[in-house]
């Protein structure tokens, strides 16, 4: 399948320079569209209605169109306005000035999908970027995938999505609670995960089902969102007010006892034209195929948008979604090997993860004059969780003792069969709760200064996080044996019988502060020639409080409190981007930028007790984005080398700068390196047919380590990646007044190749600084390649529509792991049934 892809993408590509060179042969349009007011309109599609090509208007509302000699009929949509059509006769190597166009507002019919339809991969908007400025012109790779391709695929979880964006991944499902992304080698945390804008807490799994587009900027964001990790971040965009009156109930089923009621409503408030409105909501019920797994989780996603003035705007969004599930580690391993099944649940009796996460937003946008923006964003999110669980599967027995001579000091590995299987559980609670708020002001503005032209942004943010984290202590609850729970395995002398029974552990709180001051500046050298260039400041303080609880003395757990010095970092973050463009629909870029990772664990200290600064991260990319056969398909590649040089690593003894009164402290010395290259390929509708292709290559490693081999790689981050999806519409087909026009069908895959888990293998004891006399009892885990392939059919009439979906149909067997200890297999054939009614 790899291969096909990349002979596939190839072959596109050699095509590039003639279907390019190709278009330069015609005329060039401009023009200028404003409303009834006379204000500008930016962000209007302005498309060739035969070609498909298209450009959307500046920030003072005009355009510039290539097209071939002669009469060509220009087709206007914007979202609220409404649609017209104008033919302009074009003169080869003449430019052809349009009369200005004004464009009427349209408060009952909008063109939503017909817009999302004539902009490509590389001319849609993506608010990620915070800058007005076209995809082509950013030397950047960045993949929208907008709300028809979600709902044509039935995404359920994000991870249904990945199948649209090459190079973006699962990297682990720890405990089955979460979904956890990575790219490029780097893992998206909470910190690089947003929600319009605002980072969200990735702890729980986000609800799609209000998803408008989801936008992935891959690579370094530190310049614009801060310390962010360097793969790339992730935007969800949410669902937005209408004038419009109009929305949709459905309802979705599926194997595993899938149950999940949807609504969407929208429309003015009231009689209003100043005010709109929008609520979509969903409950959902499932088991699972795994055994004892259920959950259920409800979600409502309110929203308001006032037009205060003809130039202003304000954007109230609420989110909140309670999920409950059976916190799931998997099926276990034994001397890092995957324990043999799908089905079988290890945790204990009542096993419960509860999430409860609210959010608030409110986005002021008032465009200055013609030329000038300034957007504010305010936001609160409150998130609270709580397991109770069982500890993860780790320290199976493997049917082995080790016996050591107290004479010669030699330990012996002796077989005992008996005991091969068998784990002791314990009982485990942790309570979580976060307040985050943050305050963002960005100014975007465009201006010459003698032959440049500029592309501003001057923008600050800051924000904070109010964490408290309750541990109990974990007891013995029982012991069974993993491969056969109907075996009698002795129950421990002293156990707990509920979680009730739990004694405080440890409280920890923290309080992180953050701000940043941020400037960036796109010149146009030339019509060809563009250069990025800014630079970010960051600031942070991280205090952080600890309370330890004793032992009960008469039922009374003391609490002993250790305030640790708050730490002050501060960090730059420079970019600088070269674009190149020969013809208007290509651009080759090549960009150097970095990211930091402040060093805030209890270690991150030198042997002179000193904190350590923040670890940088370079990257260097290059790429090439093309619109090809006239805007109808957009094929990008990009290549890139991410370097983080001043990796932590702990001082071993016997090196100079060990010090035998801080044994565990660290120094900046190692090298972690990641390298790797990813293709994105998207096509408009054309005669019926849509298609979504990519592939990537990466590899992240040890380059300078003290304890691991120099070229090992690291884990979690598969190899090899590739997906591809296809849709077709029988209505090009059959045309519109058949059976069949309502008809479409289309197949999903998803391949993941060379992944590791696991722990990595040492060359030394980090305690003693020497090579393991016995070897290292670290190893890395294989996980099964595999290819995913979904199928689905769908059909609508009038105002219902149903799609079933088919997943998984090859009953593909792998697993996300973290390291050996959440081994949790990827689900089995299934299929999901969706029935909606448009009101």
């Amino acid at each position: 399948m790899r291969r096909f892809l990349l002979l596939s993408i190839l072959l596109l590509t050699l095509l590039l320079p003639a279907t390019g060179w190709a278009q330069a042969l015609g005329g060039l349009i401009v023009g200028k569209l404003t409303g009834t007011d006379g204000a500008p309109l930016e962000n209007i599609s302005v498309s060739l209605k035969k070609a498909g090509t298209g450009v959307n208007t500046a920030s003072d509302g005009s355009f510039k169109l290539k097209a071939d000699a002669g009469v060509q009929l220009l087709h206007i949509s914007g979202l609220g306005f409404v649609t017209q059509e104008t033919s302009v006769e074009v003169v080869a190597g003449q430019t052809t000035t349009v009369p200005t166009i004004t464009l009427q507002i349209n408060k009952h019919e909008l063109a939503e999908v017909k817009i999302m339809e004539q902009r490509s991969l590389n001319q849609r908007p993506a608010t990620v970027s915070k800058m007005p400025v076209a995809l082509l012109d950013l030397p950047q790779a960045v993949v929208t995938v907008d709300r028809q391709v979600l709902e044509q695929q039935q995404v359920l979880r994000l991870s249904d999505a990945l199948a649209n964006v090459s190079g973006l991944y699962v990297t682990s499902t720890t405990g089955g609670t979460q979904e956890e992304l990575g790219s490029r080698g780097f893992a998206y945390g909470s910190n690089n995960t947003f929600k319009n804008g605002v980072r969200f807490n990735n702890g729980v799994m986000p609800e799609a089902s209000s998803l408008e587009r989801m936008e992935v900027l891959k690579g370094s964001a530190a310049i614009l969102y801060g310390n962010v990790a360097a793969g790339g971040v992730l935007n969800l965009v949410t669902k937005k007010p209408q004038f419009e009156r109009g929305g949709s109930v459905g309802l979705r089923v599926g194997s595993f006892g899938l149950w999940k009621p949807i609504f969407d409503v929208y429309g003015a408030v009231g009689k209003s034209d100043k005010v709109a409105f929008r609520l979509n909501g969903t409950f959902e019920k499932a088991n699972s195929f795994r055994d004892e797994v259920k959950s259920d989780r409800v979600y409502v996603n309110p929203s308001l948008l006032f037009e205060l003035t003809p130039k202003t705007t304000l954007v109230l969004e609420g989110d909140y979604l309670r999920d409950n599930r059976t916190p799931d580690f998997g099926i276990g391993a034994i001397d890092y090997n995957i324990l043999e099944s799908r089905t079988r649940f290890l945790n204990v009796p009542g096993a419960k993860n509860k999430t409860n996460q609210t959010s608030t937003t409110a986005t002021l946008t008032s465009r200055l004059n013609d030329s000038w923006q300034i957007r504010a964003i305010g936001g609160f999110q409150r998130y609270d969780n709580e397991q109770l669980s069982g500890n993860r599967p780790t320290g199976i027995n493997n049917g082995t003792i080790t016996k050591t001579n107290q004479a010669t000091k030699v330990s012996m590995v002796y077989p005992r069969p008996q005991m091969y299987g068998n784990w002791q559980r314990s009982l485990s609670r942790t309570q979580s709760t976060e307040n985050y708020y943050i305050a963002q002001l960005d100014l975007t503005g465009k201006f010459r200064t003698g032959f440049l032209g500029h592309t501003l942004l001057v923008g600050a943010d800051a924000d904070q996080y109010q964490t408290n984290a309750l541990t109990y202590g974990a007891q013995a609850f029982d012991s069974i044996n993993v491969l056969d729970r109907s075996k009698t395995v002795p129950a421990p002398a002293k156990r707990v019988s509920g979680y009730d029974q739990l004694l405080f552990s440890s409280r920890t709180l923290g309080s992180t502060r953050r701000a940043g001051f941020y400037v960036q500046d796109l010149l146009a050298i030339s019509e060809k020639v563009k250069m990025l260039a800014g630079v970010r400041w960051s600031y942070l303080e991280t205090p952080v409080t600890t309370y330890a609880y004793d032992a009960p003395v008469n039922g009374v757990q003391k609490i002993t409190a250790t305030e640790a010095k708050t730490r002050y970092d501060n960090a730059f973050s420079p970019r600088l981007g070269l674009v190149f463009q020969p013809i208007k629909t290509m651009s080759l870029f090549a960009s150097y930028s970095n990211s930091f990772v402040p060093n805030t664990s209890a270690n991150s200290f030198d042997a002179e007790g000193k904190p350590l600064d923040p670890s940088v991260i370079d990257q260097y990319e290059v790429g090439i984005k093309n619109d090809l056969f006239k805007g109808a398909l957009s094929a990008n590649i990009t290549a890139y080398r991410i370097v983080n040089s001043n990796q932590t690593q702990t001082i071993l003894p016997g090196a100079y700068n060990y010090s035998i009164d801080r044994p565990n402290a660290q120094e900046m010395a190692g090298e972690v390196t990641s390298k790797g290259v990813e293709v994105d390929v998207q096509s408009k509708p054309m005669m019926g047919w849509s298609v979504i292709t990519g592939y990537s290559y990466n590899n992240t490693a040890y380059t300078n380590s003290n304890i691991y081999e120099n070229g090992s790689r690291l884990r979690y981050n598969p190899a090899h990646t590739a997906n591809l999806s296809l849709f077709y519409n029988f209505s090009s087909a059959f045309g519109s007044n058949t059976f069949l026009r309502g008809l479409n069908a289309g197949i999903t895959t998803y391949y993941v190749g060379d992944k590791l888990a696991g722990r990595n293998t040492r060359l030394v004891d980090p305690a003693t600084g020497k090579a393991w006399a016995n070897g290292d009892a670290f190893k890395l885990i294989s996980i099964p390649n595999y290819t995913q392939f979904d199928a689905s059919l769908g059909y609508s009439y009038d105002r219902f529509s149903v799609r079933v979906k088919l997943a998984n149909i090859l009953n593909e067997l792998s697993y996300n792991l973290h390291d050996d200890n959440s081994v949790n297999p990827i689900a089995p054939r299934n299929f999901q049934a969706t029935a909606s009614y448009r009101l």
